[in-house]
Formats: structure tokens, sequence, C-alpha cells
């Protein structure tokens, strides 16, 4: 009885000499995929703002640094309350003198239209009374108006999150004197992220008419389909370019403001031969792949790469064909390699 040549691994029919290897492999194949517009991009926080200063005073309380996580409402920082306290004592004490004076005055006022009915006093008289109870009715509502500007402006002591997330810098430090205006702390929501790209004019149309867009961060080895895709309506005089936005999925890992981008518009469709990212190798200038052959055999092949491709795919432009076996597992081929070479 003759024994099998070939058994299934995976997706593919792989040799029972490939298949004792002690590492995963992938046959080169062709596969059709999307015809891209590809052109760089960087992220950035669709809710991202600098938390400054309202009020002199010196900074007696910072709860957070760079990198924790905040939620609406917390207090960032504490500023010394002492002189908006003393403040807000002043405008209290300029109410209640306010309000016994139109008191008085209201008294006074009563007491005149009395005599006058009784034609004790004249009619200036009374429009006198008048006059004082409405000028002192005045002076309340602006004593009022500044115990309440004082209350407002103490509030200001405590520097509150406008919204949760994450603090991207911080400018202040325990001591330090802020002054209205002064930068305190920035921050983002890591919920609501996009990608700006600058597309050319030329390139527009194209962008226009794609059916979808993905991002790739090439840092993170990681492919994100766009949520949605806006063109604004301006261009930059200068380079004649027009900024694109891409919105992206909510609650991305690694991903944060600043960081490098690729944006991907699909724009038609091609037959491209495709390798895994993972089976290739980098040194220095070269590019590789170990291939491995029908028999089991296993060599240090050079290729000439193409554009990267969704799902951890790249095309290959030369150095491979179609049906052919490469290693998904460089560093254990490598050291496969080196031990069969040792034995001979």
């Amino acid at each position: 009885m003759l024994k099998p040549f070939w058994i299934l691994s995976g997706m593919f029919l792989v040799p029972l000499a490939q298949a004792a290897l002690p590492f995963a492999t992938a046959v080169v194949e062709y596969r059709e995929v999307d015809q891209t517009y590809a052109t760089e991009a960087l992220v950035e926080a669709v809710k991202q703002s600098t938390v400054a200063a309202q009020i002199s005073g010196r900074v007696v309380e910072v709860n957070f640094d760079v990198g924790d996580t905040v939620k609406k409402g917390q207090m960032l920082v504490r500023i010394d309350e002492s002189e908006a306290r003393q403040a807000v004592a002043g405008s209290e004490a300029v109410v209640a003198q306010a309000r016994a004076n139109l008191q008085n005055v209201r008294l006074n006022y009563e007491r005149t239209r009395q005599l006058l009915a009784q034609k004790f006093v004249s009619q200036a008289a009374v429009d006198k009374a008048q006059a004082d109870y409405k000028a002192a009715e005045a002076q309340l509502a602006a004593a009022l108006a500044s115990a309440g500007q004082a209350a407002t402006t103490k509030g200001f002591t405590a520097v509150m999150a406008p919204y949760g997330g994450v603090v991207a810098a911080r400018h202040v430090e325990l001591g330090e004197m802020a002054s209205p205006g002064k930068a305190l702390m920035t921050g983002f929501d890591p919920r609501d992220l996009r990608v700006v790209a600058s597309v050319p004019q030329y390139k527009l149309a194209d962008v226009r008419r794609a059916a979808r867009a993905q991002v790739e961060f090439t840092s993170l080895n990681k492919w994100v389909a766009a949520k949605a895709v806006t063109i604004l309506p301006a261009a930059d005089a200068r380079t004649h370019t027009t900024r694109v936005r891409l919105d992206l999925p909510e609650d991305l890992n690694d991903v944060y403001p600043g960081m490098f981008a690729r944006a991907h518009f699909s724009v038609g469709l091609a037959r491209k031969l495709l390798v895994p990212t993972q089976a290739i190798v980098r040194r220095s200038e070269v590019t590789a792949v170990y291939v491995v052959d029908a028999k089991g055999g296993v060599t240090f092949r050079q290729i000439r790469l193409g554009e990267p491709a969704a799902d951890g795919m790249v095309e290959v432009l030369a150095g491979l064909s179609a049906g052919e076996t490469v290693a998904l597992e460089p560093v254990k081929a490598g050291m496969y390699l080196k031990g069969v070479n040792s034995k001979r």
C-alpha cells in the first residue's frame, strides 16, 4: 500500500514532508482585492481641549497626571480660594446693607404717602421718597448681581473635567501661580477618534467614488474600517490639497492622537499575488521569505513587495509564484535551515 504524499493543513493541501516541519506554512496565491488609493494620515481626537484657569491664585491641588483616566465632573486642579472666599463674604455684607437700606427707604416712602393724604407734606416730598425707594431697589439688585458674580468666581477655584477622557498633557505644578488663561491640563476622549488625510485635488473624484475606506496603523500592524468619510469643502491654496476625515470605531486599543496612519480608499478591484505579512523577513535593505519546496527543503529567497492589503496580506511583485509555500514563522524557519545546514 502506498503512503499518502499529501495531507490537508488548514485551508490548503500541503505535502506530507512540509507537514512535518516545525513551523506553520501558507501557500502564495492570487486573490481579488481592493484596488486602493493610499495616502498618509494623522490620528486626531474629535474631543480634545486644554483646560485653563479663569481666576488668579496659587495651585494647591493637582489630582491627575499624564495618562490618567478622568470622569466627567471630576476635579482636575484646585486653586487657593482664600481671596475668592473673602470676596463672597464682602458681597454678602453689601447685600445685607442694601436690604436694610431698602427696608428703611420703603417705610419712609409709605409714611410720606400717608402724610400727603393728611395734607402735611407736598407732592414733591412724595416724589423724592418714591425715587429714593426705586434707587434702593436698584442698589439691592446690583448687590445681588455682584454677590452672584463673586460666588461664580469662587466656583472657578475648582477646575472640573468637561467630559470623560485621558490626560494628554499637564501644564501646571503644585504651588505655581495660576492666572486667567493659563493652561492647566490637556485631555482627549479616546472613544471618539478620527484620521485626517490630505488628498490632492486630482484624486478627489476617486475618493468621492470610493466604495469604502480603511485605515492602516503600520506600527500596530492593524487595519480598521472607517465608519464614515467626510471631504471638507475647502482646499489649501499653497499645497492644493483637501483634508479628508475618516471616522474610526469606538474604543480602539493603542490608538491615540498624533499617531501616523495610512488611509486606503477602495477605487476598484484587482487580482494580485499575495503573501501573509508575518512571513516577511526584513534584514537591512533585504526583504525576503523562507520558501518551502515539496520535499520539505527550505530556502531563503529575496522578494519585492507592492502595496499592503487587508487581512494581514501584502502584494508580491517579484520573487514568488502562485502555488509556492512560505514559512509563517520566519524565526523558526531560519533556525530549522541553520540546523539542516550544520548537519551536512
